[in-house]
């Protein structure tokens, strides 16, 4: 079976899941080969990535284009056509049994040229939605705001200034068009990571489709509890340590959250923050331990291990691997009411409290922390169940499952 697999870059969260998912179908004696647009640097040139069977298409001009005109008019998806030409080309020399897409939605590829190349040629397609761009007229996460225009149609976007990049609303005519060229598809499978993005997808203008939920997986090879001199190295050794983990500290990862926690939790505790920045390092107080970055997956596998509790205050997000990744460390997880977050943890290894509810989270920090009622042996047994190897093998047996049929 040869499986074709595209995602906008060849790294990032997504990224990453695509090559996991190649790699296990190349184990299981499957051909998988994987597409992404050519990385660039700040200079223009473009940076070759060293993959096993993994092809890159579009240049660094046309996708600068794109990004320019797609911003400015919002017409994300509506440009870089020669870069889409030659992906179409090395698709038709691959002959793939089922095309697995991901994230379309970073300004390299025209959508027009892909769906009618789909649908022309009747390919099987599975796509993966990590978030809720495909349904809507702009925005990849809506449940912070509430909104609801996406079941009808969009319209006035609250939100067409954030990602991805827009200068003007165009969210009404960006919504026909993507209602246009995603449905109509002969054999398309959508998948999602959480069974809540599956809900809202089968009441989007995608319902004619079946939904599969497949949870992320992660590698327990290297998320498990280790060895760690983190408490000693930042002289915390009889705090409770609270822990955040995020790429991108603002409100909607719950920035200001932990700013209100640092302030009313006693001197027994200590937050720590990584992923941040010199801008969000400036805002946060002496008790608040700030990691810019981290070297490597052991680093933070050492920062989740030493941690009493991992916290995690998004207000929008799919299915935060972090959960994940905290949990196969042993530590349990605390997490606002929000898109998926709650299905990573289950009773035995963490709590949920409504979004926004300061007051709720606080009362759960002191209860888990003083109570102690998540063992580490019971997290590690929920881990379990996210191994990367099950998980992307599932997508394995639903590529046979859709070539078979």
């Amino acid at each position: 079976m040869r499986v074709a697999m595209i995602n906008m870059l060849p790294y990032g969260s997504t990224g990453k899941i695509m090559l996991q998912i190649a790699q296990v179908a190349r184990e299981r004696g499957h051909e998988g080969r994987t597409y992404a647009t050519q990385p660039y640097s700040i200079r223009g040139r473009s940076e070759k990535v060293s993959l096993p069977e993994h092809y890159q298409w579009g240049s660094f001009y046309e996708n600068m284009a794109h990004y320019y005109l797609g911003s400015a008019l919002g017409r994300n998806g509506c440009y870089s056509k020669e870069g889409t030409k030659g992906l179409i080309k090395e698709l038709e020399k691959f002959q793939p049994d089922v095309l697995h897409l991901h994230n379309l939605h970073s300004f390299c590829i025209h959508l027009p040229t892909l769906f009618d190349y789909i649908k022309k040629n009747s390919v099987r397609v599975v796509w993966t939605l990590h978030d809720c761009w495909t349904f809507t007229g702009h925005c990849p996460h809506f449940d912070g705001i509430g909104c609801e225009k996406w079941k009808t149609g969009c319209h006035h976007c609250p939100q067409y200034g954030g990602y991805p990049k827009s200068r003007v609303d165009n969210s009404k005519e960006m919504y026909a068009k993507k209602k246009a060229w995603f449905t109509g598809v002969k054999d398309m499978t959508l998948v999602t990571p959480s069974q809540w993005l599956a809900d809202l997808a089968r009441v989007s203008f995608m319902k004619e489709y079946p939904v599969r939920v497949i949870p992320n997986g992660i590698d327990l090879s290297v998320f498990k509890p280790v060895e760690s001199d983190f408490r000693k190295k930042y002289h915390c050794e009889d705090k409770k340590l609270l822990l955040g983990v995020a790429f991108g500290w603002g409100e909607k990862k719950g920035l200001d959250v932990f700013l209100e926690l640092a302030r009313r939790l006693d001197d027994s505790y200590r937050i720590v923050l990584v992923g941040t920045d010199e801008n969000v390092e400036k805002q946060l107080p002496e008790n608040i331990i700030s990691i810019h970055r981290i070297q490597n997956q052991r680093e933070l596998a050492e920062i989740y291990s030493a941690a009493d509790l991992f916290i995690n205050a998004t207000r929008e997000d799919t299915f935060p691997t972090v959960n994940l990744e905290a949990l196969a460390c042993g530590t349990p997880v605390l997490t606002f009411r929000t898109g998926g977050s709650p299905e990573a943890a289950d009773e035995t290894c963490g709590a949920v409290v409504e979004k926004n509810d300061v007051d709720g989270l606080e009362r759960e920090i002191v209860r888990i922390c003083m109570e102690k009622p998540f063992s580490s042996a019971d997290c590690l047994k929920r881990a379990a169940q996210f191994n990367m190897y099950d998980r992307f093998g599932q997508y394995i047996d639903l590529f046979e499952e859709v070539t078979n049929k």
